[in-house]
């Protein structure tokens, strides 16, 4: 994609990225969220993402199609140089590269950011995620067995993660 803008967010990315966010949590390919957000919970959401755990956006013809965030693993300060990530991609523009555009410019972000280990959590369903970070060079760690609950089902989640 020649002309993919990776960038900071910004707050006026926020309705974009609440309606990319929305897309994700009712596919139900990448989250345990069950209920869709809204525009407060969003601004809770970005003030919490600013420094070290930021936000960019994928920008493709003046458009967001895309945004990944660099997110607190824990509260106890041994990891501090841990990040969780998430990545969420509009559905027209999934398998297209603009997750590996964003990945790629969020391990730079970790790096300056001094963190060493970036994790993530992901279904054991969810193939073309896990193509992308494996080809990124994460690993899987293990499967949590009834992580979670979606639609009233108990959900597996993946472990995966880089040494950066």
């Amino acid at each position: 994609m020649m002309d993919l803008i990776i960038r900071r967010a910004s707050e006026a990315d926020l309705p974009a990225i609440l309606k990319i966010y929305n897309q994700g949590i009712a596919d139900r390919i990448a989250t345990l969220e069950a209920e869709e957000k809204d525009e407060p919970y969003m601004r809770r959401w970005f003030a919490e993402h600013q420094g070290r755990y930021c936000v960019l956006v994928a920008e493709l013809a003046d458009e967001v199609i895309g945004w990944a965030s660099l997110n607190r693993y824990a509260n106890r300060c041994a990891y501090d140089g841990v990040a969780d990530l998430s990545i969420y991609i509009a559905r027209a523009h999934r398998g297209k590269g603009v997750g590996k555009a964003l990945l790629d410019q969020l391990e730079e972000a970790a790096r300056s950011h001094q963190f060493h280990k970036i994790v993530l959590f992901t279904f054991p369903f969810n193939l073309l995620g896990q193509a992308l970070y494996r080809k990124c060079g994460y690993r899987e760690v293990g499967v949590f067995r009834n992580q979670g609950m979606l639609d009233g089902k108990f959900v597996d989640v993946m472990a995966m993660e880089k040494l950066l």
